[in-house]
């Protein structure tokens, strides 16, 4: 789908003018990765070498999910930082979501607590019990889907850990995990709809995505690329996913395109609405960190190894207890996806 659209885009250009870009910058470039090599320090692994190789990632992407560094039990200074905060502060700041439910919820019936639960939020737990030594010594801020990348490179977060899917895109603004869940783009409707998946009975029809969410970006591409019927509405957005779903059930909109995984979830809370189809991409969730943090991405890596061949305590428990009722039968979703990283050092 990818290369359709990059084929797509190639035929807008004219071929003289495509080749005389190209070559500008290619001349470009020759100027700037000089200047941007004696930036950096170059030793091996270093924290330099790293950060060229994150920065390359975002722009020579391909499978971005692949775009990691490898992992590491050390400590470096985005850690310390961590570890070092004054006045009792000493907790892991994570961005999370308060309403997706099974993945970061707060339950109604988990009486006046109101302690966030879920699949991410078992993960965000055991980040901090390897880095602080406590599980609970974490302070979750719940951001909208917009806000996820703002929080980070602002410095309101140190992560989030919130059903983000790793993207090329992405990997400009943010450095990604290793991924920790597999899942893709998929149609969710009314049971009643004549809607049968991510297709032509999409159209005249009006659809909802979230503001900043890869189902966004996936439909304003297909757009240009002429890849939807030209009657679908996709000028719904909103700053939460779970917004969509409200939309749907008021009839303000006719589908919603999210990621399956958390479709699955919000089928599983009104028995009015379904998955339509099959899921149309393959995504997969990262833990997103700022693009300097190479210490703590590689940390989060190491976790994410021992949290998955971790069989009592780990990713396969988490996954039985909040996600096996809506996801159980689905093979990609019910495994951790193999990790790939960019550098092996």
């Amino acid at each position: 789908m990818r290369a359709r659209r990059l084929r797509a885009g190639l035929r807008g250009w004219g071929g003289v003018g495509a080749m005389a870009v190209l070559c500008a910058l290619a001349a470009l470039l020759a100027l700037l990765l000089p200047a941007a090599r004696s930036h950096h320090d170059g030793s091996p692994g270093g924290r330099g070498a790293a950060r060229g190789g994150q920065a390359r990632a975002g722009e020579e992407c391909a499978d971005p999910e692949k775009q990691t560094l490898s992992p590491s039990g050390a400590d470096g200074p985005a850690i310390e930082a961590i570890r070092n905060r004054e006045g009792g502060k000493r907790k892991l700041v994570v961005g999370v979501d308060q309403n997706s439910y099974r993945w970061g919820y707060r339950d109604p019936n988990g009486g006046t607590s109101g302690k966030l639960e879920g699949f991410d939020i078992d993960l965000v737990h055991r980040i901090a019990e390897d880095i602080l030594g406590d599980p609970d010594a974490v302070q979750f801020k719940a951001i909208p889907t917009d806000q996820r990348i703002p929080a980070i490179r602002q410095g309101r977060v140190d992560m989030v850990v919130r059903t983000m899917t790793i993207s090329c895109d992405r990997l400009r603004d943010v450095a990604f995990s290793a991924p920790y869940f597999r899942t893709g783009q998929q149609v969710l409707a009314p049971k009643s709809s004549p809607v049968t998946g991510y297709d032509g009975t999409l159209a005249g029809k009006r659809v909802c995505t979230a503001e900043g969410s890869t189902a966004n970006a996936v439909l304003t591409a297909a757009r240009k690329a002429n890849e939807l019927p030209a009657s679908t509405d996709i000028s719904t957005t909103v700053p939460n996913q779970l917004d969509c779903l409200v939309r749907l059930q008021l009839g303000r909109v006719d589908a919603v395109v999210t990621d399956g995984a958390l479709a699955a979830s919000q089928a599983a809370q009104d028995p009015t609405v379904e998955l339509k189809g099959e899921p149309f991409t393959t995504d997969f969730y990262g833990v997103a960190m700022r693009k300097d943090a190479d210490d703590l991405v590689r940390r989060v890596n190491r976790i994410l190894v021992d949290y998955h061949e971790d069989t009592a305590n780990g990713w396969q428990r988490s996954y039985g207890r909040w996600l096996s009722a809506t996801l159980g039968r689905d093979p990609a979703a019910s495994k951790p996806p193999t990790p790939r990283y960019l550098r092996q050092n």
